[in-house]
């Protein structure tokens, strides 16, 4: 398993879940018990782990959702 995301983000560890999961991306929480002990004041952040035949195409999908988030939206 690798690494793709390092955080202690809630908000960004969710967002990343999904996007993995809608390009069937299966992925998994590294550290999230011992995030909690520590009492949560960012010293351990959580990482999101995928297999390492996902990780290339994980990388990709989530930079490419990254740039959506950065880009306008043509309709506004």
């Amino acid at each position: 398993m690798k690494v793709v995301l390092k955080t202690n983000n809630w908000v960004e560890m969710g967002w990343a879940q999904s996007v993995l999961a809608e390009a069937e991306i299966k992925s998994e929480v590294f550290d999230r018990h011992a995030s909690i002990v520590e009492g949560s004041i960012g010293a351990i952040p959580r990482r999101l782990m995928v297999t390492d035949k996902d990780m290339a195409k994980a990388e990709r999908v989530l930079a490419a959702a990254r740039a959506a988030l950065d880009t306008p939206d043509a309709d506004s």
